[in-house]
């Protein structure tokens, strides 16, 4: 492949996977993290060009979530090289910054759907995110999880079986679930 080809693949492949990879990044941790991530995740994309599959964005992803891993890997040791530095040299008494700046955003809905995906199991959260946030088909789903397609879209289903209960959970704060008088799912 020539410096030219190359070049034009990975416009192409700029074009398609850079704002999903942005929005899949933003959802997952702070801006700066982010953009630092897609950086190193367009960086490996660039150095293994010649591995990229026809189906890019699964495989971006997969690269993406990988490098996030080893960017939150790398603060966690910054963090306890700090607290270590600070139980050594404490630094001297600072005043406390305003705590009510982090309020937090969005509607009564938004703050359901997150109370229901923060009650779910990890891994049930992270297919429903990659399924509804970054609108991954089945085959999609499992290149980026390392599973058949097939247990893919079982995964998804119970998964949005899961998070249905979670948010009857919320809507009855009793704690007990309802379930529909019409229903004929035996098996909830």
């Amino acid at each position: 492949m020539t410096d030219t080809e190359r070049e034009k693949r990975m416009r192409n492949l700029l074009v398609l996977v850079a704002d999903p990879v942005r929005r899949y990044l933003h959802r997952r941790t702070d801006s700066a993290t982010a953009d630092d991530v897609l950086g190193d995740t367009l960086l490996v994309c660039w150095r293994r060009l010649d591995e990229v599959p026809e189906d890019a964005l699964p495989w971006a992803i997969v690269v993406a979530r990988q490098c996030l891993s080893n960017a939150q890997r790398a603060e966690r040791r910054r963090t306890r090289l700090i607290g270590r530095i600070i139980a050594i040299d404490p630094p001297p008494a600072a005043a406390d910054d305003n705590p009510a700046a982090s309020a937090a955003d969005g509607t009564t809905n938004d703050a359901r759907v997150a109370t229901a995906l923060a009650g779910l199991r990890r891994d049930d959260a992270e297919i429903l995110r990659l399924w509804a946030w970054d609108e991954l088909t089945s085959p999609q789903l499992a290149v980026v999880l390392g599973i058949s397609a097939n247990a893919a879209a079982i995964r998804l289903h119970r998964a949005k079986a899961r998070l249905k209960q979670e948010l009857l959970k919320s809507d009855n704060p009793t704690g007990h679930v309802s379930h529909d008088e019409g229903s004929t799912d035996a098996r909830r």
